[in-house]
């Protein structure tokens, strides 16, 4: 186990009021050290809610969240920062690159903050940049580059810090059919050699490249293989 959520609820605005907004519902969540998972919901399913939770970038209303052994709802901010910056590597729709900076430092970013020195910080990246095959555009900005290069700019910058799970939101919904084809395969390739993935999609055909999916409805997570989403 890496991530388990038990329970977890997440209400917007003062719980039990006329201004609250219920975002997630008892939603409880097991993922294993290298499994593949999607979380499939419409726009205001709570996915993005949820994934966010997850990415230790909120906290629930209540519930218990275990990251490997920690309590995550106990971390004080500092230390949620660094399970953050070590331990979970983010890839968003809209790429979120640095546009005067070339590939090679946008990709180290994450190894400045970690404090690690300039010389190592530009290996490491110029290595992950190779790996998702962009090692001839190690010194492309991002206005040099396609949209599915700068996704894999993006990846390469989610996986320098070699983190423990990779959350991935919306990852092809900025991109043409192909280049997100070739992201899938990208992810395949990533979870063959042991990475563990969550993917939040809105789009059926991008969730069945996972090998586990749930749904999500209005702020409640079922399990996939059902019109209702029920196992």
């Amino acid at each position: 186990m890496i991530v388990k959520l038990d329970n977890i609820y997440k209400v917007y605005g003062e719980s039990g009021t006329d201004t609250s907004v219920p975002a997630l519902n008892d939603v409880s969540l097991t993922v294993d050290r290298g499994e593949y998972v999607a979380i499939m919901g419409p726009s205001g399913s709570g996915k993005s809610t949820l994934m966010n939770v997850i990415g230790c970038l909120d906290k629930p209303t209540s519930g218990t969240y275990y990251f490997e052994d920690k309590d995550v709802l106990k971390l004080k901010d500092r230390q949620m920062s660094d399970l953050r910056l070590h331990s979970i590597g983010f890839v968003f729709q809209s790429f979120y690159l640095m546009n005067e900076e070339n590939a090679i430092e946008n990709v180290a970013l994450p190894l400045s903050y970690a404090g690690v020195p300039k010389k190592e910080r530009e290996r490491r990246a110029i290595e992950v940049l190779t790996k998702v095959g962009l090692a001839d555009r190690v010194k492309f900005r991002p206005d040099q580059l396609s949209g599915g290069q700068k996704q894999r700019v993006a990846i390469a910058r989610a996986l320098v810090n070699n983190p423990k799970v990779l959350l991935a939101d919306e990852p092809t919904g900025a991109l043409d059919q192909k280049s997100g084809a070739a992201i899938m395969d990208l992810f395949q390739q990533l979870n063959d050699e042991g990475t563990t993935i969550i993917m939040i999609t809105h789009d059926s055909n991008i969730a069945s490249h996972a090998k586990k999916i749930y749904k999500i409805v209005d702020g409640q997570l079922f399990s996939g293989t059902d019109e209702q989403g029920v196992e």
